[in-house]
């Protein structure tokens, strides 16, 4: 087909907002309520501005949006090492050692920081007993910051009353760049509800970020905003694959929905360099709601079995040494998966998660009334955090504390702050013993774009920061980014690209609407036209493309050379399909820009899968044609780069140095 112009003939052009800043925060999530609370702190002295674009509201954007019941990272009394050896072996030995360590010396920081805001954190109890974060409150407990002792669940993790998480988060944030606001005269610096389609380039300075454009999803109005320095905050990338609910249960996923992979699109259209791209997260859950089953495993103390009662894990004990030495002890949480995997293959299954025998063990230790209260927080984690859990088990008559049930792996997540660790490759603090000196180019956690800074999941090589990780994350790039606007006080960006232009392509889904919903009896659908794809089409064909040849379910997660080739054609006949996709309204304008950016993302992770010619994350996916872990020729960084004048991809390694023993 022709491809198809927007001169405004059929939609009217929106309003063009134009906004001056020295600082950008893209995203409201943890990493970008991070950056807002510490940019301020430090640009309010020194006058320089702070806005933040948010696609939602900041009360209820990003992961931790629906609640939490556990922070999965607090160093506390563990060290600093050994939280990095953690996060390397679970990783499958490969990380950025430099970054996994200098946010182990900052996270317990923004972990207390929450507290003081108002979120309830569980405490012991004087008889060894847990008090969740009201008891504990009630009963005068100190907090964290003063020596209480908080409840673990894991090593790692301690537990929280946090369905109202991300709002305490939020109103820090908020409060900071009001803040800010009444410091530098603003008229406005928090803009909800904009989506932003892409990173703008200066004109005069190579590999330098001039800003970013966006659009309102409530009202017609484009936004151009220019700044000395910018971060990308937003979240992973969630419906690239297929997921396993279909039919009544379709967009019941595991992470956000919400989560388009828009960080990786802008930063690989702006020409960062990616790092571990090939990387996702598959995480084993309750089947069909996604309920957590991290405190049921940690907290709990439940057990997961085959259908005939065998430990999976011990099963396969042996096939994974085989093949996956020297990561198969500890058992990493991809290899667990993979037992699980090799079990229901083998016809094993169903994969049982026995809540009905945690329950009757702890109770033989309490008495009736801690057994009610312990119920209570087990059934408060799932309306934590997934209540839809809850609603599914009704439906199918399932008492958790009589009757086991079901756990299954998910459908695949590219991510960079949970188990996982795709993202970008950016500078490090530079003062870790040991670090190479090319890990750090002057300002912690900026891209290698000039100006561009990245936090949360869009940081490569370091995974397992989770909610609490993440925030503190952003704090780190918040601060840097005050930092580089001091250093380049003089900077003037000048956008390289039309401003006319880019407002056209924003709108051009619209425009198509408009001037070809005639050609249909069903003028109201944009799923049925001669001249147009809707948005809900297009990425079902998306996720039919990553399922089927880059490894998601339907294929037990494997692909292989051939496959992902095939892929790529796919993926590159659906980008021309993509220009011509239609939105009726700006809700799916906003559909309509998400799958321009999945698309971006799923092509980003399929090349990384190809150029690693290893299975390095069994459990997550499989390298049909080559296996096994290889770590003679493949324990290395593998790194990309878009080049966005010339429109090619490069891969290439990059050296893992190991720096903590």
């Amino acid at each position: 087909m022709e491809k198809e112009v927007n001169n405004f003939q059929y939609v009217a052009k929106p309003e063009v907002v134009e906004i001056d800043t020295d600082i950008l925060i893209i995203g409201g999530g943890m990493a970008g309520c991070g950056a807002a609370f510490e940019a301020c702190r430090w640009a309010n002295p020194k006058g320089l501005k702070v806005v933040m674009l948010d696609k939602a509201a900041v009360d209820r954007s990003g992961s931790v949006a629906m609640g939490l019941s556990a922070i999965n990272t607090y160093i506390g009394e563990n060290s600093i090492e050994d939280y990095v050896r953690y996060v390397r072996s679970d990783l499958m030995g490969i990380i950025r050692e430099d970054l996994v360590y200098d946010l182990g010396r900052v996270v317990d920081d923004s972990v207390k920081l929450f507290e003081e805001w108002g979120l309830p954190i569980w405490k012991k109890g004087d008889d060894g007993f847990s008090l969740d974060g009201f008891q504990a409150r009630d009963a005068g407990k100190p907090l964290l910051k003063d020596g209480g002792e908080p409840v673990r669940s894991g090593k790692w993790q301690i537990m929280i009353n946090g369905e109202s998480y991300k709002v305490i988060v939020a109103e820090a944030a908020k409060a900071a760049l009001e803040t800010n606001r009444q410091a530098t005269g603003m008229d406005q610096n928090l803009y909800e509800r904009v989506f932003v389609t892409r990173l703008l380039l200066d004109a005069n300075e190579p590999n330098r970020v001039a800003g970013a454009i966006g659009f309102s999803v409530r009202e017609d109005k484009v936004y151009v905003v220019r700044c000395n320095a910018a971060l990308i905050a937003t979240g992973g990338a969630v419906n690239v694959f297929r997921p396993r609910s279909v039919g009544e249960g379709l967009g019941r996923t595991w992470f956000g929905v919400w989560n388009a992979g828009s960080g990786y699109a802008m930063g690989t259209q702006a020409g960062a360099e990616l790092t571990l791209m090939e990387n996702r997260f598959v995480p084993m859950r309750f089947k069909d709601g996604y309920g957590p089953v991290g405190a049921w495993f940690l907290f709990f103390k439940a057990k997961a079995t085959n259908a005939i009662g065998e430990d999976y894990c011990e099963k396969y004990a042996d096939n994974c040494k085989e093949m996956y030495a020297p990561y198969h002890e500890p058992m990493t949480t991809a290899l667990r998966n993979h037992c699980a995997m090799m079990d229901l293959k083998a016809g094993f299954g169903p994969i049982l998660m026995h809540t009905d025998q945690a329950m009757a063990e702890l109770a033989k230790t309490m008495d009736p009334k801690r057994i009610k209260h312990l119920e209570a927080e087990a059934w408060e984690d799932f309306l934590d955090m997934s209540i839809s859990q809850a609603a599914l088990w009704a439906a199918n008559n399932i008492e958790p504390d009589k009757k086991p049930s079901e756990i299954m792996p998910s459908e695949p997540y590219l991510l960079g702050s949970h188990a996982g660790c795709a993202g970008f490759w950016v500078s490090g603090p530079g003062d870790i013993p040991g670090t190479p000196a090319e890990w750090s180019w002057g300002y912690n956690r900026m891209s290698t774009v000039n100006g561009l800074f990245m936090a949360g999941d869009n940081v490569g090589a370091s995974g397992h920061k989770f909610s609490s990780g993440s925030h503190a994350e952003g704090r780190i790039a918040g601060k840097s980014m005050v930092a580089w606007c001091l250093d380049h006080p003089d900077y003037k960006p000048a956008v390289k690209e039309s401003v006319d232009e880019l407002v056209a392509e924003i709108y051009a889904p619209r425009e198509l609407y408009e001037k070809y919903h005639g050609y249909t009896t069903a003028p109201h659908e944009v799923d049925i036209n001669p001249h147009y794809i809707g948005p809900r089409m297009l990425q079902f064909r998306l996720m039919k493309i990553a399922d089927e040849y880059v490894g998601g379910v339907s294929t037990w997660y494997t692909t292989s050379k051939t496959m992902l080739e095939a892929g790529l054609e796919k993926l590159a006949m659906l980008k021309e399909d993509a220009s011509r996709m239609a939105a009726k309204n700006l809700h799916e304008l906003l559909r309509c820009w998400e799958n321009y950016h999945r698309i971006w993302a799923m092509e980003a992770h399929a090349r990384h899968i190809l150029f690693r010619e290893e299975t390095r994350y069994p459990g997550y996916y499989y390298r049909g044609d080559f296996p096994k872990i290889d770590d003679a020729n493949w324990k290395c960084f593998n790194n990309s780069k878009y080049n966005p004048e010339t429109g090619e991809w490069v891969n290439f390694k990059r050296d893992y140095v190991q720096i903590i023993p």
